[in-house]
């Protein structure tokens, strides 16, 4: 390429569950943008967002805003015919009664010759005939295709996609934190020096078809109070989707601690904000996956809480306990589990420091096989130019995974 021939800017789509439902798949949008942006300044971005206001306010690295939820035929046509790469995700989107939703812009892509790359999604559960008909047959016609854990793999493989899957680790972890500042605390009404407990409770639904409400919420009152009269502690619910605080809100109402030791973070924050919360606690305990992977990152011990195949994945790879299923049976073995997570701190903090380092690695891995895909792409066009510098330098912190890490994948 001489010097005088124009560059030809990247156009490269993102579709997920974006628009501010869920902190989770903000954090991976975040991560996400941010390694497109710093590989190429100049590339035009486009996130095909469920809440399009939103996602403008919030995501100033976005060049276009697509609403896809409402798109007919023609103009979901319109909306990726110019686009260079769709990018899938990451988040877990492929599940009875979403998948296919989603996978029917990846499917309009495939018709228009767009290349298509799954960015370390999640899967399951996928039972409906119609969803797993449009995983077997979109997924499978995927230039590239990463999963975030074993567990969607196995589901995917299940639904018949016959091709390579590789498995990587969730976006998230790579996330940088932001400061959670004296300030926010002030607002939310946490005192500043006393001891904090994170706490995370989810709605049930279908990623959670076997909770039992008033079960879960004895239990996890239970929880509360024997940390709050144990340990001297104040216990912060994190609603990390809207439905939450409705949910913590019947938590506290069941504890029998003061109401001044129970509390439920309220403001607006980013994705970054709640990461450097977690900075501020002595432990965690909760059901939804980014919570934990936000408490893994900070490097706070944890207990999980598994509801579904994906948390119970996240505890195995971090070497967490994981008792089966949240119910109220399982209050004594849970009482004790955390006694012994507050007596084995700091051993537990140098373990998670190792899993962590290695997910990091893992999840890093994603971005470079986005990139290679891109590299192609640019390769192919008469237009190419060379890759920018080195990504360490440019995202915030994010980095590129370290020698250790090994992806898997198989078919």
């Amino acid at each position: 390429m001489t010097g005088d021939t124009p560059r030809r800017v990247l156009r490269i789509g993102v579709l997920g569950s974006y628009g501010g439902f869920n902190i989770g798949d903000e954090s991976i949008l975040t991560c996400v943008l941010g390694y497109l942006r710093a590989w190429r300044p100049e590339a035009r971005l486009i996130v095909f967002s469920r809440n399009p206001e939103h996602t403008r306010a919030h995501h100033d690295s976005a060049d276009e805003v697509v609403g896809w939820e409402s798109l007919d035929q023609d103009r979901m046509m319109l909306s990726v015919s110019g686009l260079d790469l769709l990018i899938l995700g990451g988040g877990g989107i492929l599940y009875d009664g979403e998948a296919r939703r989603y996978l029917r812009l990846v499917q309009a892509a495939h018709a228009l010759g767009v290349r298509t790359f799954a960015y370390a999604v999640g899967a399951g559960p996928l039972r409906d005939p119609d969803d797993r008909h449009a995983v077997r047959t979109v997924i499978t016609e995927m230039d590239d295709v990463v999963v975030r854990d074993g567990e969607s793999k196995l589901v995917l493989e299940e639904a018949g996609v016959d091709r390579e899957i590789t498995v990587t680790a969730d976006p998230a972890l790579l996330l940088p934190p932001e400061e959670f500042t004296d300030q926010m605390l002030l607002y939310e009404g946490i005192p500043n020096g006393v001891r904090l407990v994170g706490m995370s409770v989810r709605e049930p639904g279908r990623a959670a078809e076997n909770l039992d409400v008033e079960d879960y919420h004895a239990l996890l009152a239970e929880v509360a109070d024997f940390l709050v009269s144990r340990f001297d502690t104040h216990v912060v619910f994190m609603p990390m989707e809207r439905q939450d605080v409705r949910h913590a809100h019947a938590i506290l109402s069941h504890m029998s601690a003061p109401p001044d030791r129970g509390r439920i973070l309220n403001g607006v924050y980013s994705p970054g904000q709640i990461l450097g919360f977690m900075n501020r606690l002595s432990l965690a305990v909760g059901m939804r996956l980014h919570f934990l992977i936000f408490a893994a990152v900070a490097g706070v011990p944890f207990l999980p809480l598994p509801y579904a195949g994906k948390v119970f994945d996240f505890a195995r790879r971090m070497g967490a306990p994981a008792l089966v299923g949240v119910v109220r049976e399982q209050a004594g073995l849970l009482l004790a589990e955390v006694d012994r997570l507050w007596d084995e701190h700091p051993r537990r903090q140098e373990e998670m420091y190792s899993h962590v380092s290695a997910l990091r690695d893992l999840s890093g891995q994603t971005w470079e096989r986005c990139r290679t895909l891109l590299e192609d792409i640019e390769a192919r066009r008469p237009s190419s130019h060379p890759a920018s510098g080195p990504l360490d330098r440019r995202f915030n912190g994010a980095r590129r995974p370290m020698s250790g890490g090994t992806a898997t994948s198989g078919r």
